[in-house]
């Protein structure tokens, strides 16, 4: 509005501009005091621009600095000086600035494992089995180093005849690395180190099929023949069963498992494929053999709850048991997986490791006597750690009659391959035919020395064993010095032994026997030297039973 506007109001315009200066210069009732806008000049055509634009800025520029002056220190960070909060010449203190990350919520730690991992981290922390083997790992008996340590009669490891072994090793071992096998082809023996440091078929070199089809022909008596092309090396009989397990249940389904079983099952074959064991309970009265009445109530309740079940597995002879599984037996077993459309898995790691009046029986004999039977359905789990002593060559096998099962197999044996001079090794000591036959005489005898041995110590304590044929244990009835008959009484006593007899053995309940106080004793570990070193032990706890 124009100066010369103002002379249009009159004398009305002039009085209330007066009343007003002196309304804004009184104090509010409220005890507050009014502020006069600065832009009033502007709008009023007083101070121009100068003022209307300077003064605001002033005073937003003093109003800043007030606030960085009197803002209270921000936790942690370090009081100003004296000097410098007196002095005009001091820079202000700089505003704490924080990355824009920290203005988001706060992220929660980053987890360690999967929860597939978190459940293998945890999977056994309760089974006494491999609790009993990390300790006697951490305080080993030895007599001469370590005469207090703990004797170990949890782990089926055959020292009975490494000796053997070791004798071949040291006057054959180079020669068959880089020299190639005797009577073996042109190739072959010109392999050399082009060939070991080379890569090989996942499922094993042709060479190592055609001479574990022949050394398990050997174990059955020449009663049955096995066909390289339907066999698969995996590194050991663990991945053996593990990839089976793979090729013919998805997570979910299901095994039926006679037991007593072999406790490293539950991690063997749960854990990274998801596949379920459900125990089949065997009876002492009926001296723990398989009863096919028993599976087939599994098996229905199985299907009312909505589980697949896929296949039998048994362990013949049987482990921890020590029986063989008689003929009949087996053609049932075989009949019963026809009957409900399933798989049948045999594992038959101790077939060499015989002992007793029971005769082995492999069911690859069986099946050939069996007429219009559909053999896709029978798979074999073999390795040399017990029948050769070789735990730690970790050479196993799968035999399938099931083409579709080996192809698979085949194919998953690229995570389980065995070395190629440990095959190499093996090849050259399997066609050894003078030592495999020496050692397969020798090796059965000593199994039965020790063995009676052994049973013959437990008996001077009291402990009752279960007749066995085959395997490197016996299966030890302690019932009588658990002072609960129940599971609890069990651990209470494998505890006794543990710490007061400084004895590992394996509880029954690690192997799903419902009967509680029987307990598996692998005695293959041990000397005839160790043996009343032991009984002296046993007493410690047997004697304050009674």
């Amino acid at each position: 509005m124009r100066d010369d506007d103002d002379e249009n109001f009159g004398p009305t315009s002039a009085s209330r501009r007066k009343e007003e200066k002196s309304r804004a210069a009184r104090p509010r009732a409220d005890g507050g005091m009014r502020i006069v806008v600065p832009l009033q000049g502007v709008v009023q055509g007083r101070g121009g621009l100068v003022l209307g634009s300077l003064i605001p800025c002033a005073l937003f520029y003093f109003l800043q600095l007030y606030i960085k002056r009197n803002r209270p220190p921000t936790p942690g960070s370090p009081p100003a000086s004296d000097s410098a909060s007196n002095s005009t010449a001091a820079a202000p203190s700089s505003i704490h600035r924080s990355h824009s990350r920290g203005l988001l919520t706060p992220r929660a730690a980053l987890p360690a494992l999967s929860a597939r991992g978190a459940v293998v981290r945890s999977g056994d922390e309760d089974s006494l089995y491999y609790a009993g083997l990390r300790r006697c790992a951490d305080d080993p008996y030895h007599p001469a180093s370590n005469p207090d340590g703990l004797i170990n009669l949890g782990l089926a490891e055959n020292h009975l005849s490494l000796d053997l072994v070791g004798r071949w090793m040291e006057e054959h071992a180079g020669a068959a690395m880089l020299d190639g096998i005797a009577g073996a082809g042109e190739e072959a023996r010109n392999l050399t180190i082009r060939g070991l440091a080379t890569y090989q078929p996942y499922d094993g070199i042709l060479a190592l099929k055609m001479a574990l089809a022949g050394f398990m022909r050997q174990i059955m008596h020449e009663s049955v023949s096995f066909d390289p092309s339907q066999m698969v090396i995996t590194s050991g009989a663990t991945p053996a069963v593990e990839i089976l397990s793979f090729c013919i249940a998805d997570p979910g389904n299901a095994f039926l498992v006679p037991s007593p079983y072999y406790p490293g099952w539950d991690r063997d074959i749960k854990w990274r494929t998801g596949v379920e064991l459900i125990p089949v309970p065997c009876r002492s009265t009926d001296n723990f053999n398989i009863s096919i009445t028993a599976l087939d109530i599994a098996y229905k309740q199985a299907k009312k709850r909505g589980v697949r079940v896929r296949g039998v597995l048994i362990s013949n002879p049987s482990n921890p048991t020590g029986g063989i599984v008689p003929r009949e037996t087996l053609r049932d077993l075989l009949e019963f997986a026809a009957e409900k459309n399933i798989h049948f898995i045999c594992d038959e790691i101790f077939a060499g490791s015989t002992y007793g009046g029971d005769k082995f029986v492999s069911v690859a004999e069986v099946i050939d006597e069996l007429e219009d039977f559909d053999k896709g359905r029978v798979h074999i789990i073999y390795g040399l750690s017990k029948d050769l002593s070789l735990a730690g060559f970790r050479v196993g096998a799968i035999y399938s009659y099931n083409e579709n099962i080996v192809a698979a197999a085949a194919k998953i044996a690229r995570f389980s391959s065995v070395s190629t001079p440990t095959q190499r090794l093996v090849v050259s000591m399997l066609s050894d035919q003078k030592f495999i036959s020496e050692y397969l005489k020798v090796n059965r005898e000593r199994l039965q020395k020790m063995y009676h041995l052994f049973v013959d110590a437990l008996k001077q304590v009291g402990i009752e064993c279960f007749k066995s044929s085959g395997g490197f244990y016996c299966w030890a009835d302690m019932s009588r010095y658990i002072r609960s008959y129940s599971e609890k009484g069990e651990r209470k006593l494998w505890d006794r032994l543990l710490e007061e007899a400084k004895v590992n053995v394996t509880p029954g309940s690690s192997c799903h026997c419902i009967e509680p106080g029987w307990f598996r004793c692998c005695f293959t570990a041990l000397s005839e030297e160790d043996i009343p070193v032991l009984v002296e032990r046993l007493r410690r706890v047997t004697d304050s039973h009674k």
